[in-house]
């Protein structure tokens, strides 16, 4: 079955389950699934019921699309997202964009959390992504391109929102959270970098590292989706002298406890909208 039928057939079924047009979508990252608790939920579907969807396996990760109303404002949420180390394709982890596409979305809202590699960068602080550097070794874009969907060779200049980086600054400085707009680079995992990578990705250029979020936001590009991004620094790894051992525990913690801040912010920016 080709890619286009596949979103038809996922979109068929949702909307037979759920009535809602959502405006925004949201993707959920580490230790982030709570903002789900300021939703008025009106329908969530576990991805295991959704047609050629994947299940997220990673500890935090709900695994589920929510639906609902975020400060007044329709949104779609995926409470939890797929990756690359977890085994499945480029495809499979960026299927779910495409289906928020055709569900009529306007903006992608993506959060995640990250490693900071800007010295000025404290575990807790935000970085509204202004670019990227992808060091992933595949591309959701490669193979044969149906134009029903984005074009070929979809331009990057202005992958990350001026406006809506604009808008995250602004409310952040409005209620005293740390946020720096910034670089944000990712590496394949599931471990963490040496010391060594760390140092080249500062090198290059970034201001924080993951391990998730580039192939959404290469998706949202070719279908010409405004996206804004959200990550949350877990763990201070430069300077080199400042690295520690990091442990799946406490970047979760780190997240739990910076998490009211994200949701904050989240919603503030909804309201501008």
């Amino acid at each position: 079955m080709s890619l286009y039928n596949q979103i038809q057939e996922a979109i068929s079924f949702i909307r037979n389950r759920v009535a809602a047009a959502p405006r925004t979508g949201i993707i959920l990252g580490t230790g982030l699934g709570n903002l789900t608790d300021d939703i008025d939920v009106e329908a969530e579907i576990p991805y295991r019921e959704i047609p050629h969807f994947a299940v997220s396996t990673v500890e935090s990760h709900k695994g589920s699309l929510v639906f609902g109303r975020l400060g007044g404002h329709p949104v779609v949420v995926m409470a939890g997202r797929f990756h690359y180390y977890e085994g499945w394709s480029m495809q499979q982890v960026t299927f779910p964009v495409r289906v928020l596409k055709f569900l009529g979305i306007e903006r992608l809202i993506i959060t995640n959390v990250s490693g900071g590699v800007n010295p000025h960068l404290k575990a807790g602080d935000l970085v509204v992504v202004r670019d990227h550097i992808n060091l992933l070794p595949e591309n959701p874009l490669r193979g044969e391109n149906d134009e029903r969907i984005g074009p070929r060779f979809p331009d990057m200049l202005h992958t990350y929102d001026r406006d809506l980086r604009a808008r995250a600054l602004a409310i952040a400085k409005t209620h005293s959270i740390r946020a720096i707009e910034g670089v944000y680079s990712s590496m394949q995992g599931p471990n963490l970098e040496t010391p060594a990578e760390y140092g080249m990705l500062r090198r290059l250029g970034s201001d924080c590292t993951g391990m998730s979020s580039i192939p959404e936001v290469l998706v949202a590009r070719h279908m010409g989706l405004p996206v804004a991004m959200l990550s949350l620094i877990s763990n201070v790894s430069y300077p080199l002298s400042a690295i520690r051992e990091t442990t799946l525990e406490e970047v979760i913690a780190t997240a739990t406890e910076a998490e009211p801040r994200l949701r904050l912010l989240v919603r503030e920016l909804l309201k501008t909208l």
